[in-house]
């Protein structure tokens, strides 16, 4: 039995392509790209060439890039550090309780740090509405923070919508664009935004790697203290190798974007459909008109999570949940919870399917009937 990958939400194989110039450049570009001499000045010369294609992927100069360790660093480095360098302009942040972890518990520190936290209501939909920004607006609001493509449940926010509201106010606003970057082309010029965080691993390239977009005249205090690199906005030698492999994801990405977004629907909708020829009883979470293609949240009623999760993995089937297990007792997902209520058994009976370069179409015939076999023999 062939096991089957549908968690390309939580990470993505790396390319083959980028492991060939991944080891292409542990051979040949070792040098610290802060030296002066020929070993140095081959390493800055590839990091120059990788800051100008990421920069170009979102249509920004290659000065507003800030190659970090990964998207938790870049949104903390957005959060922590835009909130501490303007608070003297105030204290208040408007973000959504549907955030990626990496940046809710950055508020959350913010918070314990007497700034004053505001979270957009989300509706059963998945989103959030603009009009409710407007009213939680304030003249000492500091950060707006809200991510594009929801890690979970796949649905979009309206972030043009919500980043033109603030356009002309003193905030500055953040997206989380893990999810949505290589799916959406996403252009800086016409996007209001001022911070935008981005991760490697989710478009096929290596763990470990990622940027923050900072709008030139962003003032964003530095959370690491060493040298000079990145501008003197992130201290700490730049991982080369690993960021030659982000390039080369990179370009992969801009020139199969489109390939991908209808393969990834078409994934979509034949692992929907296997499941409901089997005649399986479930529903989808959010939005299914403002949805990433790539994922797919399932509630299957009267189910478990944690028997769900074992079960698949049993039957050679990788997903996960929002949930997190511990100790037996499953946690309800923070971001079903706020849709629904805590209450609402969709909160622990819920999947998240993510679909990538892993798979084929035969796999998500298989791997709907497989699960669908499991419902049945659990109901």
């Amino acid at each position: 039995m062939d096991s089957i990958y549908l968690d390309h939400a939580a990470t993505t194989p790396v390319h083959p392509e980028v492991i060939d110039i991944m080891m292409t450049s542990f051979k040949e570009t070792f040098g610290n790209p802060s030296s002066v001499h020929l070993y140095g000045r081959k390493s800055r010369k590839l990091l120059d060439e990788a800051r100008r294609t990421v920069a170009k992927s979102i249509n920004a100069h290659e000065k507003e890039i800030i190659f970090t360790s990964g998207g938790t660093e870049a949104d903390n480095l957005a959060v922590i550090g835009s909130a501490i360098a303007n608070q003297h302009k105030g204290k208040h942040i408007i973000t959504t309780p549907i955030e990626h972890h990496a940046t809710l518990h950055a508020v959350e520190y913010l918070a314990d740090q007497g700034f004053e936290v505001s979270y957009l209501p989300v509706y059963e939909d998945g989103r959030v509405k603009s009009q409710d920004l407007h009213n939680l607006l304030k003249e000492d609001t500091i950060l707006v923070t809200v991510m594009m493509v929801n890690n979970e449940t796949g649905v979009i926010q309206p972030i043009q919508e919500l980043a033109e509201i603030v356009k002309d106010h003193q905030t500055y606003f953040h997206s989380d664009i893990v999810q949505a970057y290589g799916l959406y082309e996403i252009d800086t010029q016409i996007l209001p935004v001022d911070l935008l965080a981005v991760s490697s691993h989710k478009i096929n390239g290596p763990k470990g790697t990622g940027f923050l977009y900072m709008r030139e005249g962003t003032v964003v205090h530095a959370q690491q203290h060493g040298g000079e690199q990145e501008r003197k906005r992130r201290a700490g030698t730049e991982n080369v190798p690993s960021i030659a492999g982000f390039e080369k994801a990179v370009k992969i990405m801009e020139n199969e974007r489109l390939e991908k977004i209808e393969m990834f629907q078409r994934y979509r909708d034949i692992f929907v459909d296997t499941l409901e020829s089997e005649q399986v009883k479930f529903s989808i979470n959010g939005s299914e008109e403002m949805s990433a293609p790539s994922i797919i949240n399932i509630s299957f009623p009267g189910m478990n999570v944690e028997t769900l999760l074992t079960n698949f993995d049993l039957s050679g089937i990788a997903a996960s949940s929002g949930s997190a297990c511990t100790a037996g007792s499953v946690e309800p997902s923070h971001v079903l919870s706020e849709m629904y209520g805590a209450e609402d058994e969709r909160t622990t009976n819920s999947i998240r399917f993510s679909f990538g370069i892993a798979n084929s179409e035969e796999q998500l015939v298989d791997a709907g009937k497989r699960i669908s076999q499991i419902i049945k023999r659990l109901s």
